[in-house]
């Protein structure tokens, strides 16, 4: 999550006018005879933070990394609003905002509960190229992904994987970059990191769906139906993640003083089916079949025994 160079792993770097290759046709691949699905699904239906609590939600307000240091992460920056594109519906938006100093920074996370590892995580959220107040001068990052805790130094056991788009471009990179990161592990202090990642540059404005199917070692990354990258090996994830939405700003990456400027992530919906490869196209499928039977909220995915404590920290 926090920055991608790498000491060992693989690297692929493309244009997003490449990542033009659609899906194939796939076969829904599920673990265990005739078990019933374990599905995870939340429409984000809600009016005020308290609703998200009550489905298993968690908004970050401990300090520390990622992003700025110093910089807060509060509850209060989590708000619901209508859909203006689809009547009925509503939207979770995360706002994150700096005036180019950690004390006037403040960033955003949203957790769900330790408990989930392999099968297909997908999310429809609404990447923004500019903030909705102030100058667009800031690094930033906008992200979906899935993260255990780093209980040690260059924990073997560590399992991360990413989707996060920049807008105004970052480590390394200046324009439009969206990164898609599968971890072995890392190491914080001195900064280490083992990951493959591949890269896809250009413009992501707009409502997007992001799918990652994790089965057999391999984990692979849908843009909108279109393939983007393959990983698999010891970046293969070995222990339950919790399922993560969060924005923040690159240290280093913000105009110093100014105005305020604020930035947000929409989120439509997010899916999780345990123990089953789904093409994006059969996401949808399943997405459009439960808001049709008026499903607002399922969570059949069954925690670790015993559960797993979920911290909303990293």
């Amino acid at each position: 999550m926090p920055t991608r160079v790498a000491f060992v792993g693989v690297v692929a770097l493309l244009s997003l006018a490449a990542v033009a290759r659609p899906a194939s046709a796939a076969v829904e691949v599920t673990t265990g005879a005739h078990a019933a699905p374990q599905t995870l699904f939340d429409d984000f239906t809600y009016t005020r933070p308290a609703d998200l609590a009550r489905h298993g939600w968690i908004v970050r307000t401990a300090p520390g990394w990622p992003g700025v240091v110093g910089a807060h992460w509060s509850a209060a920056n989590v708000t619901f609003l209508r859909d203006a594109g689809r009547r009925g519906n509503r939207l979770l938006r995360m706002s994150s905002w700096t005036d180019g100093t950690p004390a006037g920074t403040s960033q955003t996370q949203v957790c769900h509960a330790r408990k989930y590892l392999e099968g297909t995580y997908a999310t429809r959220v609404r990447f923004n190229d500019a903030p909705s107040r102030g100058l667009d001068v800031d690094q930033l990052v906008e992200t979906f992904y899935a993260i255990s805790p780093l209980v040690a130094p260059l924990d073997p056991n560590y399992s991360e994987l990413d989707w996060e788009y920049l807008p105004n471009g970052g480590w390394g990179l200046a324009p439009p970059t969206v990164y898609v990161t599968s971890w072995e592990t890392a190491q914080l202090e001195p900064w280490l990191a083992d990951n493959a990642y591949a890269t896809a540059t250009g413009s992501l404005d707009g409502w997007h769906t992001l799918v990652t199917q994790v089965a057999g070692g391999r984990i692979s990354y849908y843009l909108d139906r279109a393939l983007l990258a393959t990983h698999g090996d010891r970046f293969y994830p070995e222990v339950p993640m919790s399922i993560n939405y969060n924005l923040w700003f690159i240290d280093g990456g913000l105009l110093a003083g100014g105005t305020v400027r604020r930035y947000d992530e929409d989120v439509d919906w997010v899916f999780h089916q345990a123990g089953a490869i789904l093409s994006p196209s059969q996401v949808a499928a399943r997405v459009a079949k439960l808001r049709r039977a008026k499903v607002a909220f399922r969570d059949s995915v069954r925690p670790a025994s015993p559960a797993l404590a979920s911290p909303c920290n990293f």
